[in-house]
């Protein structure tokens, strides 16, 4: 999927509506369709935001994940999109996931551009309402991983999204002990589920447009 035109692409659709809920919910479990029902999205949640960061590798456009360390928490040793919560010296959210990025993945924010945002979204568990943001860089960047807050980086291609080879249910294990069954990605032996699994499924969508517009134009 070439990377040019995907950004490109990405500059006019991002300003459309959003494919929205409805696609974050194609990668939701049964449990956390029961959680959206008996929570609203509360004004008290803490403000956070992640980074969708797209760049250009082997040919085809990446995308970067990272792998929490095992610790006592919701998100514990699960796979993630760099970001975090908001704190008042940010001054903006975009700026909270540059911020996080370059501390959990050395990501030099001078070197991304951002274009967008998807479909915001409220994680029970923690309380955090999550606005996730788009931005590109023109060159593969060298990712450096925090040793406390990462336990590996992880690049895909973004065309991995909609291939339906890659979409498996697995059982994972909770923070509490409990297992569920829930609708993951599973690319090169990574099991993406939750709320990322939500984001990108969103992502996705789009992606999908893209694609059908390259086969009308015949340059996919």
């Amino acid at each position: 999927m070439d990377f040019a035109r995907f950004v490109d692409f990405l500059k006019h659709r991002l300003q459309q509506p959003l494919p929205g809920k409805s696609a974050q919910l194609k990668m939701s479990s049964q449990a956390r369709l029961r959680e959206l029902m008996n929570f609203s999205d509360p004004a008290g949640a803490t403000e956070s935001s992640v980074l969708i960061l797209l760049y250009p590798i082997n040919g085809s456009t990446g995308l970067v994940l990272m792998l929490r360390p095992e610790y006592p928490g919701v998100h514990s040793g699960q796979i993630s999109l760099p970001g975090g919560k908001f704190e008042d010296s940010d001054m903006t959210l975009v700026n909270t996931a540059l911020r996080e990025s370059q501390e959990e993945i050395g990501i030099d924010p001078a070197k991304v551009q951002v274009i967008g945002q998807l479909t915001g979204m409220y994680i029970p568990p923690s309380n955090f309402m999550v606005t996730p943001f788009i931005g590109y860089s023109l060159a593969q960047p060298k990712f450096t991983a925090d040793p406390v807050e990462v336990a590996k980086i992880i690049e895909i291609e973004v065309s991995d999204l909609v291939e339906k080879r890659f979409r498996k249910m697995k059982t994972m294990k909770l923070s509490m002990g409990m297992t569920i069954r829930v609708p993951s990605f599973y690319i090169n032996g990574n099991i993406i589920w939750g709320a990322t699994a939500m984001i990108l499924s969103e992502l996705a969508v789009i992606v999908s447009e893209f694609q059908s517009e390259e086969k009308k134009t015949g340059e996919l």
